[in-house]
């Protein structure tokens, strides 16, 4: 029996596909694997930032654990489309800290390989985070942190439409969100989760 296909996103050069079970374990075995099952190119030094072999284990294990209900709530490949014929390339992976909370919230984080970077694709991949979660009626606040020392990451998240609200006194980062305002209508809701579907 086949696996069912992953959930896709697309926008404007990113097509974002949601990790299965399958699609980690074959990036735990080798980025060749990756590439084959994803059908783009996976550069040296994949992955990126703290997307760590932990992070891949941890996200398989919720997924396995979860079953339909996690799917598209955990990690994300983000792929920048080939140019005319050529293949794909693996430019980052973004994604969920899990499905939404009791408090209709979700967290987002994202991360870029080096040689992409400066390039738009990482506000890319938030904007349309943010339009997948804000598409999950359940959904009414997206939550991502991100260090002061790092004020790349800062612009994207401000880009996104995101407010910086508190620095967590244990860690250091800044806590930006981004949210339907209490006691919107279901019109007024179904506009703003609207916005975000095209980032």
């Amino acid at each position: 029996m086949n696996a069912p296909k992953p959930a896709t996103l697309s926008a404007r050069s990113l097509e974002m596909i949601a990790a299965t079970p399958d699609l980690l374990a074959a990036e735990g075995e080798s980025p060749e694997r990756l590439a084959s099952l994803l059908k783009a190119r996976v550069e040296p030094g994949w992955p990126p930032g703290e997307y760590d072999r932990d992070a891949r284990e941890y996200f398989r294990e919720r997924l396995e654990e979860g079953g339909a209900g996690a799917a598209g709530w955990y990690v994300w490949y983000a792929l920048q489309r080939g140019e005319t014929g050529g293949p794909a390339v693996l430019v980052g992976a973004g994604g969920y800290f899990g499905p939404p909370g009791d408090d209709g919230s979700v967290e987002i984080g994202f991360s870029v390989m080096p040689a992409w970077r400066e390039l738009g694709y990482a506000t890319e991949m938030a904007g349309m985070l943010v339009g997948h979660a804000f598409a999950d009626g359940r959904v009414q606040k997206v939550v991502a942190h991100a260090s002061p020392g790092n004020p790349t990451s800062c612009r994207v998240l401000e880009k996104c439409g995101f407010s910086l609200v508190s620095r967590d006194e244990t860690s250091g980062n800044n806590r930006f969100e981004v949210l339907i305002p209490p006691g919107s209508g279901p019109d007024s809701q179904q506009s703003l989760r609207r916005q975000w579907r095209r980032p």
